[in-house]
């Protein structure tokens, strides 16, 4: 009796921003589906051929020795962009990656190690903004001047395309952001795929409306190219800080900082190219621990920093987007509420409990039904997109699972509000920076998802170093006895490099994670 007053009395808030929140959600998705506009692909001809301005690839790291060898090889071989150097950020202190990242600039001379001045680790924002400063003092003595810079993390696949659109679109627009998605993983990865299955919904429907309807692009962290100009104003109006150091999510601040100086901003949608879509690839947290770390790190810096810097000024447009950015504080603690309530609903409707459900002597508005089954309505409507968006990107077995993980994700995300509510009370009180929460990264390596070791042809495209085209044409011309990959590298479409960096993919040796 007691706990069904107690339920009765959540029941009305619950329901309500549950309600508020969805109607929110069904308001995205009915831009999504009913308006269309054209983007303006180049010609692969166009993109190939444009003038290739120069390009500096920003790596932070810290304690990423047993990842980053195998990145930055496999990367230098795939990416197909000429004018490019890649900045390492380092910390003294880190001596195992530093010696990993030399013996690499020891064989390419496009990778510079760029040391902070100071032990690790600070913040991602301070090691991106000392990879800046060697950058700088790398034109200095060089006379090479940088056009557009480029962030990625130690864990990251590129898209072999993904400088040559940066370098194209940043004529135009001052940020250029190329998609992030999860690398594929089994069905019963329950906690990857919540991310599989997020990031296919945010980066198909999610940042396009955005874009359409005229919001801020916040960065993804990865696969951002920003022209230099916009970053060097930055530069000027923060204290010579391009990245800010105390911010948790200087990506998602950066976006919005390079908005508000009135700079163009474009997101690079998702096209499937030869059955791979174009975009960057990683493996993100796989088990339950590191996912809520990760998102307690998201939480506190998009949500609780953000407000603290920002508040909630600006046109009415902007304040939306806050609200859409913002409002996970609550939902991802509500959230968990409301499955428990409803399981504790149908629990008692199947016990065919005596006064089922939620006792009658409990007095309900009588409008609360209804908006329980108009919530639930649209519940289900966002179930629907998210399995039809995800299985776009990993297929229809693996999207049917997914209203299974959104209630993984919602214990998930609200550990992980939690955590960050914590951390981020506790810094204030003791009036200290919040720290930067590391991630423990994995590298992919395509032999790990199988025990049986992958055809070489497939290695070569999901290293996206060859096509399904150019593996057909192999197929026909090979000699009887001559391997593929031989075979390959006679005609010309790969190297001896690509081919030995494929063996090692083949026999399962580059897959390593980091501290």
């Amino acid at each position: 009796m007691h706990f069904d007053h107690w339920l009765a009395a959540c029941l009305i808030p619950i329901a309500l921003w549950v309600l508020l929140s969805g109607l929110d959600d069904l308001f995205i998705d009915l831009v999504f589906t009913f308006s269309r506009d054209r983007f303006p692909w180049p010609a692969d001809r166009e993109l190939t051929h444009a003038p290739q301005r120069r390009i500096a690839v920003f790596v932070p790291l810290w304690h990423e020795h047993q990842v980053i060898g195998k990145m930055l090889r496999n990367n230098l071989a795939a990416v197909r962009y000429g004018n490019y150097d890649i900045f390492v950020g380092v910390y003294p202190n880190d001596r195992l990656t530093v010696e990993a990242v030399r013996t690499v600039a020891h064989e390419d001379p496009r990778v510079h190690l760029a040391f902070c001045p100071h032990d690790g680790p600070t913040s991602k924002g301070d090691c991106l903004n000392w990879a800046y400063r060697a950058m700088v003092e790398y034109e200095r003595r060089t006379g090479i001047d940088f056009e557009i810079i480029v962030t990625h993390d130690a864990e990251d696949v590129i898209d072999r395309e993904s400088l040559l659109l940066i370098n194209w679109f940043s004529r135009d627009y001052e940020m250029v952001q190329i998609p992030v998605l999860p690398l594929a993983t089994g069905w019963n990865e329950w906690t990857h795929g919540v991310y599989c299955d997020e990031f296919a919904e945010y980066q198909l429907k999610d940042i396009p409306v955005r874009r359409r309807l005229g919001g801020f692009l916040p960065s993804n962290g990865v696969g951002t190219g920003f022209e230099r100009t916009a970053l060097e104003s930055l530069h000027r109006e923060n204290d010579g800080r391009i990245f800010d150091p105390a911010c948790l999510t200087e990506d998602y601040e950066n976006g919005f900082r390079i908005h508000q100086a009135g700079y163009r901003q474009i997101f690079v949608p998702i096209r499937m190219a030869e059955k791979r879509p174009l975009a960057t690839r990683e493996y993100f947290p796989r088990t339950r621990r590191a996912a809520i770390r990760q998102r307690s790190r998201w939480v506190a810096g998009i949500t609780l920093q953000g407000w603290e810097r920002h508040g909630w000024r600006g046109s009415a447009k902007q304040i939306y987007w806050f609200w859409r950015d913002r409002k996970g504080l609550a939902g991802n603690l509500i959230s968990p509420l409301a499955n428990l309530v409803f399981l504790y609903w149908a629990a008692s409707l199947i016990g065919h409990r005596e006064s089922s459900p939620l006792l009658p002597v409990v007095q309900l508005p009588f409008w609360l039904k209804e908006v329980c089954l108009v919530s639930i309505g649209i519940s289900v409507l966002q179930a629907g997109f998210r399995i039809q968006l995800s299985s776009r990107i990993y297929g229809a077995r693996f999207a049917a699972a997914a209203p299974i993980r959104i209630l993984w994700a919602n214990l998930i995300n609200g550990a992980a509000t939690v955590q960050a509510i914590r951390q981020f009370g506790t810094a204030k009180l003791r009036k200290r920076a919040l720290a930067w929460i590391k991630t423990e990264h994995v590298y992919p390596s395509v032999a790990a998802a199988s025990t049986a070791p992958p055809r070489l042809g497939e290695v070569l495209i999901d290293l996206q170093l060859i096509s399904e085209a150019d593996l057909e044409d192999a197929l026909r011309q090979k000699r009887k006895g001559q391997r593929i990959g031989e075979c390959l590298v006679g005609m010309g479409k790969i190297t001896e490099e690509h081919l030995s960096i494929a063996l090692q993919w083949q026999s399962g040796t580059v897959l390593t994670s980091g501290d």
